[in-house]
């Protein structure tokens, strides 16, 4: 297969499990629109490659995973192209239709959008030391699709609730006791835990690996049509001042005043 060649990640064959790296670890692996678009291609190449039985997610370096989208690149829309200017929408579905399990390898952050791909994602693996957690009424956002109604398939409604409603960071243990994360271990162990996982996938059938994702993914298939409909209006809410003053308040490094645009 020829090498397709990324600009934010890094795609590597390890064995029988593509490992799918966001490589923007200066922005603690937020993605823009490149970086989307990129995910999307990386996730077509392993799921059609017949060599590989599993996929990992993860991002590059020891501080996160992904923390959702760059703020740098949003101003009432992002970068590229999309509803809200990034193919959110087509990324999270195809992590969710890739006929392979998909694996997140979470080191770091998983905050945001970084939060929903990790709850996305078939299995979880995380370092003791990463943290998850929501952000979206700190700055001026939300997601009321996967992030919100899929996170309480995983938590439960008033665990979700509290997640998002008050912006919380929850240590690697605690997102495991509340159902989030499969395993913990220390940042050392980590790649060899994964690596174990991604090993016992390859001997296991992959029509069976397939068929049983499928029938996962049919019992929470509604989600995806409330999903699209709050991504359409996320796009109008991001046209407001109410969600700009969120984001100018990131950049500028102050404290949101919100209130002041409710009439």
């Amino acid at each position: 297969m020829a090498e397709t060649k990324f600009e934010d990640l890094i795609y590597d064959v390890r064995g029988r499990a593509a490992w799918i790296i966001i490589n923007r670890p200066k922005v603690y692996n937020a993605f823009r629109g490149r970086t989307v678009e990129e995910l999307i291609q990386a996730f077509q190449i392993a799921g059609n490659d017949k060599n590989v039985a599993s996929i990992v997610l993860t991002g590059a370096g020891d501080k996160a995973f992904c923390t959702g989208g760059d703020q740098s690149a949003h101003e009432g829309n992002y970068d590229g192209r999309g509803v809200v200017g990034l193919p959110i929408d087509e990324l999270q579905s195809i992590i969710r239709d890739v006929p392979k399990p998909v694996i997140a390898r979470v080191n770091g952050f998983a905050i945001g959008g970084g939060n929903v791909l990790a709850t996305l994602c078939d299995l979880t693996i995380a370092a003791e030391s990463a943290q998850f957690g929501q952000v979206g009424p700190k700055v001026g956002s939300f997601d009321a699709g996967w992030g919100t109604a899929f996170l309480a398939r995983h938590v439960g409604d008033k665990k979700a609730r509290e997640i998002w409603f008050l912006n919380e960071r929850y240590t690697a243990q605690q997102a495991a006791d509340m159902g989030l994360v499969n395993k913990v271990v220390p940042m050392a162990e980590l790649d060899a835990a994964v690596t174990d996982w991604t090993n016992k996938l390859a001997e296991r059938s992959p029509t069976a690996l397939a068929f049983l994702k499928r029938s996962f993914n049919a019992d929470s298939d509604a989600i995806r049509g409330i999903s699209n409909m709050a991504l359409h209006a996320v796009k109008l809410y991001y046209a407001t001042p109410e969600s700009k003053e969120g984001v100018n308040a990131f950049n500028e490094k102050r404290k949101p005043d919100f209130h002041k645009f409710v009439e």
